[in-house]
This record gives C-alpha cells, sequence and structure tokens, in this order.
C-alpha cells in the first residue's frame, strides 16, 4: 500500500513539473509574441518558424514520456519506459531457468527409460535361466513371482 501511494506521489509531482514548464514556455511565448510587433520582417518569420520546430518536438516529447509500461515484480507493480532493453547478459540469465527446466526434463527421462531397461532386462534374464514350464510364461502372476524372489535374494 505504501508503494501505490509513492507511485501516486511521483506521478503527481512528474505531472506538476511538467505543468510548470508548460507555464514558463506559455509565458515566455507570449513575451516574444508582444515583441514581436517591432521586429523586422525576415527576424518575425525565422521565429515562427522555430516555434513550429519546438511545438512539434514538444509534441514528441510528450507522446514518448506518456508512453509507460507496468512491470510487476512479485506481488508489486512498477512503472517504467517501453524503452528498457535486456542487455546480452540479461538475455541469457532470463533464459538460464528454461534451459535448466529442459536438462532436468530430458535427464529424468533417460534415468526413467534405463530403470525400465533393467526391469525387462531381469526379467528376460531370470526367463532364460530359470526351467520353467511353458504355462509360467502366461501367468499373470509371474511378474510379481520374480519381484518377490528378487527381494527375498537382496
Amino acid at each position: 500500500m505504501n508503494t501505490h501511494n509513492q507511485i501516486r506521489q511521483e506521478l503527481r509531482q512528474d505531472y506538476q513539473h511538467a505543468l510548470a514548464h508548460d507555464r514558463f514556455g506559455m509565458s515566455i511565448a507570449a513575451q516574444l509574441s508582444d515583441a514581436s510587433d517591432a521586429l523586422p520582417n525576415d527576424i518575425t518569420e525565422r521565429l515562427r518558424v522555430a516555434r513550429a520546430q519546438a511545438v512539434v518536438k514538444r509534441k514528441i516529447v510528450a507522446v514518448s514520456r506518456t508512453a509507460s509500461v507496468v512491470v510487476a515484480n512479485g506481488s508489486s507493480a512498477t512503472l517504467s519506459n517501453g524503452d528498457d532493453e535486456f542487455s546480452l547478459w540479461g538475455r541469457i540469465a532470463s533464459a538460464l531457468p528454461l534451459i535448466a527446466l529442459l536438462v532436468g526434463l530430458v535427464s529424468i527421462n533417460m534415468i526413467q527409460n534405463d530403470r525400465r531397461a533393467n526391469e525387462l532386462a531381469e526379467i528376460d534374464a531370470a526367463l532364460l535361466i530359470d526351467d520353467l514350464p511353458p504355462a509360467a510364461y502366461t501367468d499373470p502372476g509371474f511378474v510379481q513371482y520374480l519381484k518377490a524372489q528378487r527381494d527375498l535374494q537382496q
């Protein structure tokens, strides 16, 4: 709640600062307009062009200042300009968790495949070594029997 009030206060200060700049600019423009009647025509024309260019630049700056982005940081949010870019190290650091996740998933898959292959190899070895009747191979409880025998041996 405190950060919300701080953000609101900072935005209010920024608005008042911009308003003061606008008032100062308007007062200077009014003084220049009042004094321009006594100036020669070529100077007044150059001043008019300079004013038009200044207004265009001011409008561009005002548009880029108001375009801000809300960035979420956990349970709080901050305002940021949209032109914040990640550096190379920032991009690498943001990709590391994804790479770690992929490596973990691949290693889990490999470990499970090895365990499954070892279980099947034990069953095949037990089938090939023992002298069993052919009916034992079709018995559904045969796998449990082999596991129980293995547990007894250990």
